[in-house]
Order: C-alpha cells, then sequence, then structure tokens
C-alpha cells in the first residue's frame, strides 16, 4: 500500500503539525503496517516540484501532468489539512491552494480521504464554496469532533466517520515524572492577534506562573512552535515571559516531537495555549488543561470526556480557574478513559479507510 498524506509535515517548527504527521502515519501504519508513506506539504516534499500557489495553478490550468502523473502512483491520500486549516479563518488562499493539491489527485483517480480534522468554520461565501466543493469531491470524509460533524452535515455531506486526533495513535512510552506544573506560552496570541486579546493573555500567564511559583509549585515554561523566521513561534514569548518572572521558574524548549512528548510525560500536570500541547500530555497520560481561544479545543476535548477546559474568548479571571483545575484533584483513571475514548473513535476512522482502499 502508498500512500501520500497531505498537508502534515514532519519537519514543521510547528509540533502539533509535526504530530498530525506521526499520528497520520501511525494510523495507516496500524492498517498496513508494510505501507510506504510520503507527506507533502507547501514547499519540499515527495512530489517531482516545488509545492505553491504557482505550480498547483499550473498543473490545474494547464496541460502539465507533472504532479497529477505523480499522485496516481499512490494507492490512497490523505488529506490532514494540517488540522484545522479547512476553513477560510486563515485566509482564501491557502484554502484554495489545499484544495487544488486535492483536485489534482482525484484527476489522478486516486481517492482522497479528508484525514480527522476540523471541519469549518467557513465565514465568506467564497471560503464556503471551495469547502463544499473539496468535501463532496472527497472519498470519504472523517471529522475529529462532534461539532465539525455536524457543521458538515449542514453544508450537504454526512462523515463517514467521527474520529478524534491522530496524536493518540501515536505509540506511548513509558513516563517519568521530575516535572510538575509545566506551561505552554503560545506566541500567537503573545502578539496581538485575532483570536483574544493579547494584553489579556499575557496578563492571564503571569498571573498563573507567579501565583504557581508563589504557591510552592515548580513551573517550567515550555515551547510547543519552535524559533524561526516566522513571527508565530513560542520562542520570543519564552524569553520575554522568564525575563519578567525570574530564574525560579524553568524553561524548556524541545528539539523534536519525541522531546516535547517526554517532557509532557515527565509533567504532573500540562496548562497548554496550544491545542497540540495538550493532547500531546493527555496522549502520554499527563492531565492538560487548556487555554482555549477557538472552537477546535472544547468539542474535540468534550468528545473524549475531558471537561477541563478555559475558554479564553468569554469570562475573565483565566488564570484564577486555571488554578483551581490544577489545585484540584484528577485521577489517573480519569486521563485513562480518554485514552480509551480515543481508541474507540480512531477505530472508526480505521474502518473508513480500510473500506476506500478495497
Amino acid at each position: 500500500m502508498r500512500v501520500l498524506i497531505l498537508w502534515a509535515d514532519n519537519d514543521s517548527t510547528n509540533l502539533g503539525v509535526r504530530a498530525l504527521a506521526s499520528g497520520a502515519e501511525s494510523l495507516v501504519n496500524r492498517i498496513w503496517p508494510e505501507s510506504h508513506i510520503d507527506f507533502q506539504s507547501f514547499g519540499d516534499g515527495a512530489a517531482p516540484v516545488w509545492i505553491n500557489t504557482r505550480s498547483l495553478l499550473e498543473n490545474s490550468l494547464t496541460r502539465n501532468r507533472s504532479i497529477v502523473d505523480w499522485i496516481a502512483s499512490y494507492d490512497l491520500v490523505l488529506d490532514m489539512r494540517w488540522g484545522d486549516s479547512f476553513s477560510d479563518i486563515y485566509g482564501i488562499r491557502r484554502l484554495a491552494a489545499m484544495n487544488a493539491l486535492s483536485s489534482l489527485a482525484r484527476r489522478a483517480n486516486v481517492p482522497v480521504v479528508m484525514g480527522p480534522q476540523t471541519i469549518g468554520p467557513f465565514k465568506s461565501r467564497l471560503g464556503r464554496r471551495i469547502g463544499l466543493q473539496a468535501l463532496h469531491t472527497a472519498s470519504a470524509v472523517i471529522t475529529r469532533d462532534s461539532t465539525s460533524a455536524r457543521y458538515s452535515k449542514m453544508l450537504g455531506r454526512t462523515p463517514d466517520a467521527e474520529s478524534t486526533d491522530v496524536v493518540f495513535a501515536i505509540p506511548v512510552f513509558d513516563r517519568g515524572q521530575n516535572a510538575d506544573v509545566a506551561v505552554n506560552v503560545s506566541g500567537l496570541l503573545w502578539q496581538r492577534n485575532p483570536h483574544v486579546d493579547y494584553a489579556a493573555y499575557q496578563g492571564t500567564v503571569v498571573d498563573l506562573c507567579t501565583s504557581l511559583r508563589d504557591a510552592g509549585r515548580r513551573v517550567t515554561i515550555f515551547s510547543h512552535v519552535l524559533d524561526s523566521r516566522d513571527p508565530d513561534n513560542d520562542e520570543p514569548a519564552l524569553a520575554d515571559l522568564q525575563s519578567q518572572l525570574g530564574s525560579e521558574v524553568g524553561r524548556f524548549t524541545p528539539g523534536s516531537l519525541d522531546d516535547v512528548r517526554a517532557f509532557c510525560s515527565s509533567a504532573r500536570i500540562v496548562v497548554g495555549s496550544r491545542m497540540h500541547a495538550c493532547l500531546n500530555s493527555l496522549s502520554v497520560g499527563t492531565p492538560a488543561i487548556p487555554l482555549s481561544y477557538s472552537r477546535k479545543f472544547e468539542p474535540l476535548l468534550g468528545d473524549l470526556g475531558w471537561r477541563r477546559n478555559i475558554d479564553l474568548t468569554a469570562g475573565t479571571n483565566h488564570a484564577a480557574s486555571a488554578l483551581a483545575m490544577i489545585e484540584s484533584s484528577i485521577s489517573a483513571e480519569e486521563v485513562a478513559a480518554v485514552r480509551c475514548r480515543a481508541d474507540e473513535l480512531l477505530a472508526n476512522a480505521e474502518k473508513v479507510l480500510v473500506e476506500v482502499a478495497s
């Protein structure tokens, strides 16, 4: 079985995108252990050409068949859309380009499955139109939460399965225990952004870390998007935060997905502003308290039976709410139940992939 995974990248500086790549690969290998798997996002990859808007447009509108002929060598395309990019909230250009590559795969007569992901929202008429095209032409659609399933159905495409995030398909190693409270700080939210009031977010994180430190808890702040030229990375935010808090607060910078999963495994509890910082934690057996900023958080976690979530877009006193959750008793059985539910939901995705490929 030759499988092409689109829009998930093992080399991304965003460790959430790496988790999608590793999780998608693990999901495929559960079904076909001897499969050959390639990845492709924007830029370099398995494709014979550099993938960008120009190359996709050229292959879509001309007789150039380089991308089509390449995709035709695969048995299945798993379209992951970076987990939450099947939407126009990040711009029409990104949505249209991703759709173009999926359309070329269908032209190659290779089945395209939209892997477990968030569906929507589409706020513009054009975005909705592009989204509808992808939903109705996909060989199968798998959502990673019940709200996305309802949204897809509202758009006229009943999903073939409701599943969960593929991070739960990544193998789990034995846990250590040498960290206390690990706090993931989002560089996206630390600066001006379309999601939350950045000054209020900074205040929440500073207040939370200060309160934990003053209560005698050992706090370690950590990044989940590595340093790069992209302004959306966590390292500058961590540097700013540590300059305010001092050396009594530790700092951890992972170098890989395995690094961050091992670190999360070693913590007693994780507070995360990046969704996959929380999902990585829960998937390795560590309780997580999300500081959520978009629709993608609560439904996915709720479907797993995990009700601890702080919505930064609503209410006030978020630091106090997080502190109360940290101080509450969270049993190992409660976290283990999340993994059991995740395995049940991933089985839904496996069934669809088998049916499409048969």
